[in-house]
């Protein structure tokens, strides 16, 4: 089983991820609102394969998520996928430096969102 963690502060698109990955027996999904919920959850959640993140959250952002997660030796190895409406270059940079492996902007289909998740956690 591939657990998965996806982490956004809105529901719907909480859903819509989950839903793109219902048809797949092999993902296990794990969610949080936010990135101080989403360090609870690994903590809480033993061998999370992937992390899909959004940049603008309330409490802590993505950037600053996957900067922890990048930084603790125990998570550094793990691929993610940032899911944003953030298409700055700059920002893409910084994500690339703290390890993220994809870039999907919202709205997104289903199938690129798969493709990649498949592609990370072979």
């Amino acid at each position: 089983m591939k657990k998965i963690l996806i982490v956004d502060d809105s529901a719907t698109i909480r859903e819509q991820v989950r839903a793109a990955f219902s048809s797949r027996s092999e993902y296990q999904i794990v969610e949080a609102e936010n990135g101080v919920d989403a360090l609870a959850k690994l903590a809480a959640n033993e061998g999370v394969r992937l992390l899909i993140s959004d940049i603008n959250m309330p409490e802590m952002d993505g950037i600053t998520l996957i900067r922890h997660v990048f930084e603790n030796v125990a998570y550094k190895a793990m691929p993610i996928i940032m899911l944003t409406t953030e298409v700055s270059a700059d920002l893409k940079t910084q994500a690339k430096a703290f390890g993220v492996k994809a870039w999907i902007v919202k709205p997104f289909t289903p199938d690129k969102l798969l493709m990649a998740a498949d592609q990370l956690t072979k």
